[in-house]
């Protein structure tokens, strides 16, 4: 056995586990984080996806002692239930979930995606998540609710004059009729 301290959504667990123990099994079974699954268990579909300092990584493919002195977070600290992450928010409203087993995975896929690209093409979307698999949807919905984000948490950031970027007063906008703020281009609606 190997004693370990793992920083999970800011806080330090000691745990004692074998040095084989996958860290999605740390995280399920010795820490009690519920919201990344167990799917696959070979990094095929995604479902286990948690944040590695800042990184989307498949938690069944990672050693938990190899994740020691990383700081790892989970869907359980995306957001809060009164105060979803503008993801968290698409996926319900976009009905980008049915059973919901996937989406944690989905979820922390796309939310490091659109730390890196904020203003994705539908095509860039799909590439980002072709790791995370769905059995129940289309996809359609998912790729929706990710465009749906973008867009919201791009609106929150307005450009400043100096270059820079300052965050949203928190007034209402102006009816732009379907224009997504921030790069003019018209929102999609309907199928591809």
């Amino acid at each position: 056995m190997e004693d370990i301290t793992l920083t999970v959504n800011g806080t330090d667990h000691e745990l004692s586990v074998e040095p084989r123990t996958l860290l999605i099994h740390a995280l399920r079974d010795e820490m009690g984080y519920t919201g990344p699954n167990v799917g696959c268990e070979s990094s095929m579909c995604g479902a286990c996806t948690v944040h590695i300092d800042g990184r989307a990584v498949k938690s069944c493919t990672e050693l938990a002692v190899r994740a020691e002195d990383s700081e790892i977070t989970t869907i359980e600290d995306l957001g809060d239930e009164g105060d979803l992450h503008p993801l968290q928010k698409s996926f319900q409203e976009e009905h980008g979930l049915q059973c919901g087993y996937c989406t944690p995975g989905m979820v922390m896929t796309a939310a490091e995606f659109l730390d890196e690209e904020p203003d994705p093409s539908r095509e860039e979307i799909r590439e980002a998540l072709e790791g995370n698999l769905c059995r129940c949807t289309g996809y359609q919905n998912i790729v929706n609710a990710v465009e749906s984000a973008a867009a919201e948490m791009s609106a929150a950031v307005e450009p400043a004059t100096d270059g820079g970027a300052v965050p949203d007063d928190g007034g209402t906008a102006p009816d732009n009729g379907g224009v997504v703020p921030g790069d003019g281009s018209p929102v999609e609606s309907g199928g591809d």
